[in-house]
């Protein structure tokens, strides 16, 4: 009986009767298309890119193999998945990949800690490509993906999209991404009028979705959540336990957690949404990249923005991207830099979908210098050729101080971050040098 009311509170879900299948795709039938195909998913599925078809066998995948490390050769994936890998120029595991695909491709729970950068997304879409692939369905209906990717920000959703449809390139099946910010009409359709095999999605634009009935989520095989520990620190929790609910229960679907960081309120999440998980958590070699030249400026708030201009003037960034903690703040500095002469774009929270896409895409293609930015909205930046960071706020959190430097010093490149230590942030600095095992020599610029 506790047992019970413990699932019910906190939705780990049911699995739906056959009664409850045949109720909920009659009386939806006029909702959504019903797409149901003798022929199986493949004829249904939104149209795929054309690939030009090329001959190919795992023969021409040649890796040779290294001692201590894993060939995805070695996994046993299906043809179509190593072809997209190839295309991709993967030829080895990551650790993290390495340590988790032996057991999440015999469909066991798992949780997965390490950095930012280090394949967890691959990790779990390699599991979710294999599950599908292996698994065929021959009937399916439109709104039902078999798979579900939960990540709680625009940015890493749209990657996580991104990645999943080139390591599916090959495979025929159709990825699909919904977030909040894009045309709401255009989501609705790829829900309602293709089948879908894997959904990535938001929590809030997700829960758009379920209220209209465009999409349906019990018949989820593998439920993914992607940077659990964000989406608590931003408040998504409640909407993540509804979406938790709207799966099948946790004996009767995979549920893989992947992130940075484990914080103790999302280990008693874990605890009610898997089953027996496989643990495996990787530490860095260095809690802060070596690439990276870090320097710690003493200033006045009152001097902070014309130490900036000084700052930009002296060391003339490729490209560089400028941290703060608020809105409001960012949208200031944003403005100011350009009437400087600076091209500067800005990328918060308020920001559209669409006019943050363009700004990434502007920044990448170095038609913007500098980015400003908020912590929510960084962590899913990964753009080539940083050159600077610059932390005009300390971070609260000392982890968002890493994933922040993260952004530069990649692929072995060198890099440089420069924080300002202000009065209004000096109460923050032992617990990141706590965190960093390491103190900073306060620069007087």
């Amino acid at each position: 009986m506790f047992k019970k009311l413990i699932e019910k509170v906190m939705g780990s879900g049911t699995k739906p009767t056959s009664e409850e299948n045949g109720r909920r795709a009659n009386t939806t039938k006029s909702q959504k298309t019903n797409t149901a195909a003798s022929s199986g998913a493949k004829s249904n599925s939104k149209p795929q890119t054309k690939v030009k078809e090329t001959p190919w066998s795992v023969s021409d995948f040649k890796v040779a193999p290294q001692e201590g490390k894993t060939r995805f050769h070695d996994l046993g994936l299906p043809d179509s998945v190593l072809r997209g890998i190839q295309a991709l120029g993967f030829e080895y595991c990551t650790p993290i990949q390495a340590q988790t695909l032996p057991q999440t491709l015999r469909n066991r729970d798992a949780i997965g800690q390490a950095q930012t950068g280090t394949g967890k997304s691959a990790a779990f879409l390699l599991t979710i490509l294999n599950r599908i692939l292996t698994n065929p369905i021959q009937e399916r209906f439109a709104s039902e993906p078999r798979a579900l990717v939960i990540a709680p920000t625009r940015e890493l959703a749209i990657q996580i999209g991104k990645d999943a449809e080139g390591l599916s390139k090959f495979t025929g099946l159709n990825v699909v991404t919904v977030v909040g910010g894009m045309d709401y009409e255009k989501q609705r359709k790829l829900l309602r009028d293709h089948v879908v095999d894997v959904l990535i999605a938001t929590p809030g634009r997700l829960i758009d979705f379920m209220r209209s009935q465009d999409v349906f989520l019990d018949q989820v095989e593998v439920l993914v959540l992607d940077e659990a520990d964000r989406m608590l620190d931003m408040g998504f929790i409640p909407d993540v336990k509804r979406i938790v609910r709207a799966t099948p229960a946790k004996e009767y679907r995979q549920t893989l957690l992947f992130s940075a960081t484990f914080n103790y309120d999302v280990r008693i999440l874990i605890d009610q949404w898997t089953k027996d998980p496989l643990q495996v958590v990787i530490e860095p070699d260095t809690v802060a990249t070596d690439t990276v030249e870090q320097r710690a400026y003493l200033v006045s708030e009152t001097e902070k923005y014309n130490i900036l201009k000084d700052v930009l003037a002296d060391e003339k960034p490729e490209l560089c991207i400028i941290f703060a903690n608020r809105r409001d703040l960012t949208r200031n500095l944003c403005t100011k830099l350009n009437k400087e002469g600076y091209k500067a774009v800005l990328l918060s929270g308020e920001v559209s979908q669409d006019k943050r896409i363009k700004t990434l895409e502007d920044f990448r293609q170095g038609r913007a210098q500098i980015m400003v930015a908020t912590d929510v909205a960084g962590r899913g930046i990964h753009v080539d050729g940083i050159s600077h960071v610059i932390n005009y706020t300390l971070p609260e959190n000392p982890e968002d101080y890493v994933h922040r430097i993260g952004r530069t010093g990649r692929a072995g490149a060198a890099g440089v971050s420069i924080s300002f230590i202000s009065e209004d942030d000096a109460f923050l600095l032992p617990d990141l040098e706590e965190y960093l095992g390491k103190k900073f020599e306060l620069i007087q610029p």
